[in-house]
Order: C-alpha cells, then sequence, then structure tokens
C-alpha cells in the first residue's frame, strides 16, 4: 500500500508527458499505448474514483525513476512498467471506451507511425 501510495504522488500531467516525449522511443509501442490508454481513461468523466486511482498508481509508477528494473537497463527496463500497466488496463478494461482508443491511436501514429 504504501508504495501505490508513493507512486500516485509521482504522477502528474507534466511529468506523464515529459517521460512519454523523452522516452517513448525506448520503452516501445506496448508500453506507451498501455500508458496511453490509461492516461486517456483517466481523462473520462464518467471514470470511477476506484479506476482513477489504479491509474494514477500505475501512471505514478511508470514515471518514477525508482522501480523494480530501472528503465536504463538494456532490453529489460521497462519490462516492469509493462506489467504494471498491464495490469491496470486490464482492471480498468470497462473504462477504454472508443474515445480513449481513438485518441490513443491517434498519438500512436504522431509517434510512431503505426
Amino acid at each position: 500500500m504504501e508504495k501505490t501510495n508513493e507512486c500516485g504522488q509521482q504522477y502528474s500531467d507534466s511529468s506523464f508527458w515529459d517521460k512519454l516525449t523523452n522516452f517513448a522511443t525506448d520503452a516501445g509501442y506496448d508500453v506507451i499505448e498501455k500508458a496511453l490508454f490509461l492516461y486517456y481513461a483517466y481523462q473520462e468523466e464518467d471514470a470511477p474514483i476506484w479506476a482513477k486511482s489504479t491509474i494514477v498508481g500505475a501512471l505514478g509508477y511508470f514515471i518514477s525513476p525508482i522501480d523494480a528494473i530501472p528503465d536504463i537497463t538494456p532490453l529489460i527496463g521497462y519490462s516492469d512498467d509493462l506489467g504494471v500497466l498491464a495490469l491496470a488496463v486490464a482492471a480498468v478494461a470497462s473504462n477504454i471506451n472508443d474515445n480513449v482508443k481513438t485518441k490513443t491511436k491517434s498519438k500512436l501514429k504522431d509517434w510512431f507511425g503505426k
């Protein structure tokens, strides 16, 4: 519980976009896709508090410079982030609607050309 609170405190919109802008290519498509799903699901007005709390904790972990596997570790640096983000996406899947998917797809196309 304590780690979740610390991660939630790491989250802010500006730190999220800084991390994505600076590390999107290093983190890879799958990590960024899940982070964007969560970010845009958080923006939905009808998202319940429990979902928003889950999202903030997962995105805070992603943003945090201190995690289980340091992000600078070659090949596996973002694997722990991917795991946390994937679990959060699964937990809040009912809040990832067409609007969230469209915004995510658009941003991914901007960054990755897909």
